[in-house]
């Protein structure tokens, strides 16, 4: 099959997301002006840099009640944000602050998560997961829209401090298997890890390479 628009692909959903899989979750913790605490998940989201470390992920909105994200207007106004990380035992409280809520609603409380102080950032870190990644906000960018309901964002943060649980390490490395972060599909769908294997950059093998163009 082929298609252009995205009202015109003939399947009964929409197969973009599902295509675009598997997807890492941002659990973002932010504060707004009054202190008051938001935690919510966000399944278009990547690192995209390494030195320095550097995430984007997007807050696209509006909610149901045609306000915009708190999260966003969180990150704006106090410039610092924390990355949290779902895993397969967090699937179900994850779930839960995906609610949309009004914002004086704390989706810690909500969610019977533990809030705990981060080093960098104001913002608090979520004690429940073993990987927090504190941000401090860089920018914001506006994407088209072709739907005039929605406002797409992307926002890229700096990471400034890095909480990894010494239970998920293993002879200095993340055991992915300890880790089981869990993933975004298409449609309600997620994926955990729960099968990893290894392949070297063939970068290294060119006189093989070379070898076999002569034979």
């Amino acid at each position: 099959m082929f298609y252009e628009d995205p009202k015109h692909h003939g399947l009964k959903y929409n197969p973009f997301k599902a295509l675009v899989a598997p997807r890492p979750i941002a659990w973002v913790s932010s504060v707004d002006t009054e202190g008051n605490l938001n935690l919510a998940p966000f399944s278009f989201f990547n690192a995209v840099a390494e030195f320095p470390p550097t995430i984007v992920f997007a807050p696209n909105g509006p909610g149901p009640r045609g306000d915009g994200k708190d999260t966003l207007a969180n990150i704006e106004k106090t410039n610092e944000f924390v990355v949290n990380f779902a895993t397969w035992d967090l699937r179900e409280q994850m779930n839960e602050t995906s609610a949309h809520v009004p914002s004086n609603v704390d989706e810690f409380e909500l969610a019977g998560l533990t809030p705990i102080p981060s080093i960098n950032v104001k913002v608090p870190r979520l004690k429940e997961s073993p990987v927090n990644l504190e941000c401090v906000f860089l920018q914001r960018v506006r994407l088209p829209s072709t739907n005039p309901k929605i406002e797409n964002n992307v926002v890229f943060g700096r990471v400034v401090g890095v909480h990894i649980s010494d239970e998920i390490i293993v002879d200095g490395r993340v055991d992915m298997m300890k880790y089981r972060p869990i993933s975004r599909l298409g449609y309600m769908d997620y994926s955990v890890v729960d099968n990893v294997f290894s392949m070297e950059r063939p970068d290294d093998n060119l006189d093989a390479y070379e070898a076999r163009k002569r034979t």
